[in-house]
């Protein structure tokens, strides 16, 4: 699916796919998409977890279908067979069973509106946001969220952590932007099992973009930034706006910044080289993250 969302840079914009499941309106990055097909007959596993419809071989890949309406507990009330929505995430490509499709919204990050502690409770939110539509609401569904409850291993491979062993402390401090609760959660454990243990925790872009601006004014960025680590899905500012934003600063910019996402493919890849990242890594791979914010901290210049 062409985009053209994803040529342009730092723009804090996004476009999302509208779809529904019985009468509820629902998005996804549009990024995330492979394609949409009309629904096929799959074929189901043995012992598989409940929200696994089965698998289905459209043309030389087998890819599993995940039955959108169980993650959300929702009845499955539809007559038609409905629509496979094919993504491509986390190094993973899945189709999720919907109803129908509506259309693709082109929406700021800013005009988001961030979930409360009534909708998202914790860790178990599925939910990142929600867009006014006209007269409606639309729910923005985190699916790293939805497919980690499936299989823990695809949100982050926490034995690559495990497997390093005991690592020596570091007080490098680490700004990290991060809007999962999970995921922030998940990522703070590992690296502080790495001995990464100075870590300033944001949920959006916009948080972490007014802490690095107060230090700055401080005088104090080389005592609490050493790094940065930013996701690209964020409401209110995301990851491409916060690498902008940073690597157009005099100051700023020196400071290495890794963007840790499950939204990096060869697409995503070439606009965050165009702002400016330093790394750019898919999740799972924490172990990864690990290496590569040793190897710039080693190489940063702290004045």
């Amino acid at each position: 699916m062409d985009t053209n969302i994803l040529l342009e840079n730092g723009t804090n914009e996004l476009e999302v796919l509208e779809f529904m499941l019985n009468n509820n309106h629902y998005g996804i990055n549009v990024a995330k998409i492979r394609e949409i097909l009309a629904y096929q007959p799959v074929t189901p596993i043995p012992n598989a977890q409940p929200s696994v419809e089965g698998i289905f071989m459209p043309r030389d890949a087998m890819i599993t279908v995940i039955n959108l309406k169980n993650c959300l507990s929702l009845p499955d009330e539809s007559d038609s067979k409905g629509l496979f929505i094919i993504t491509n995430f986390n190094k993973l490509d899945l189709a999720f069973h919907v109803d129908a499709v509506i259309g693709i919204h082109r929406v700021s990050w800013a005009d988001i509106i961030e979930p409360d502690s009534t909708i998202n409770v914790g860790e178990d939110g599925v939910s990142t946001g929600v867009i006014k539509l006209d007269d409606k609401l639309v729910i923005i569904l985190d699916f790293e969220k939805i497919v980690t409850d499936i299989s823990p291993e695809t949100g982050l491979k926490v034995g690559d952590i495990e497997e390093r062993g005991e690592r020596q402390r570091c007080d490098s401090p680490i700004v990290l932007a991060e809007d999962s609760p999970l995921l922030s959660k998940l990522i703070t454990d590992c690296l502080k099992k790495a001995g990464y243990t100075n870590l300033n925790m944001n949920v959006n872009g916009k948080e972490a973009w007014d802490k690095l601006v107060k230090y700055k004014e401080e005088g104090t960025i080389a005592d609490n930034v050493h790094c940065i680590i930013t996701d690209i899905e964020m409401p209110i500012m995301d990851g491409h706006r916060l690498t902008k934003l940073v690597k157009e600063d005099d100051t700023l910019k020196k400071i290495p910044l890794i963007i840790f996402s499950s939204l990096v493919n060869d697409e995503m890849r070439r606009k965050g080289e165009a702002l400016g990242a330093d790394a750019q890594l898919t999740k799972p791979e924490i172990g990864q993250l690990v290496d590569t914010i040793d190897q710039l901290i080693d190489k940063m210049d702290i004045v």
